[in-house]
């Protein structure tokens, strides 16, 4: 891999938070509970056979027990779905989205179902700046905000915050990134 931008390796540098220790303000798991404070940065990519659902108006855009969950510190996981596993019908490309310092330009879609539109609704990362996260190439993420989505029939609560799109199961303890007072983090 070629050496990255110097404001790209700043970015990185920047987090006080890595997974390595929790902080004192974090929820500690019980037992079957993870933890987002235990996530490593950079983050890890790791499958997951749970059966996920996502629906829009009850039309169904996806469906898989092959998702990726992105695990980053202190954000639940983001979790990517093989295209394969996805209406692509349903998706309308809008253009760059917005720019992660590990996995480089993310490209937007619209989802469309009937008459209905909800806007920059997924992403996807079509060209990777690290190798580390080179299946995300054929995969989409939904934000779920809108969209009716579940992963092993438990429902999903959306990340708080406009930027974030990572599913809240209930497994997890945070608090999370994007709730309210945690722009520091």
């Amino acid at each position: 891999m070629p050496r990255l931008p110097q404001s790209i390796e700043e970015a990185r540098a920047a987090w006080r938070w890595r997974g390595g220790s929790r902080p004192p303000f974090a929820v500690v798991p019980a037992d079957g509970q993870e933890s987002v404070w235990d996530y490593p940065r950079p983050p890890a990519l790791v499958s997951d056979a749970r059966r996920v659902v996502v629906r829009c108006d009850g039309a169904l855009l996806a469906e898989t027990r092959r998702g990726l969950r992105l695990l980053e510190t202190a954000h639940p996981p983001t979790w990517y779905l093989p295209l394969a596993d996805v209406d692509r019908a349903a998706l309308r490309a809008t253009g760059p989205l917005s720019f992660c310092e590990w996995k480089g330009e993310a490209v937007g879609f619209d989802v469309v179902v009937g008459t209905r539109t909800l806007r920059r609704q997924a992403w996807a990362y079509p060209r990777v700046i690290d190798d580390a996260y080179i299946a995300l190439t054929d995969a989409v993420a939904f934000y779920a905000t809108g969209l009716d989505i579940t992963v092993d029939g438990a429902p999903v609560r959306p990340q708080a915050g406009g930027l974030y799109g990572g599913w809240i199961t209930p497994e997890l303890v945070g608090p999370f990134k994007g709730e309210p007072g945690t722009s520091g983090w």
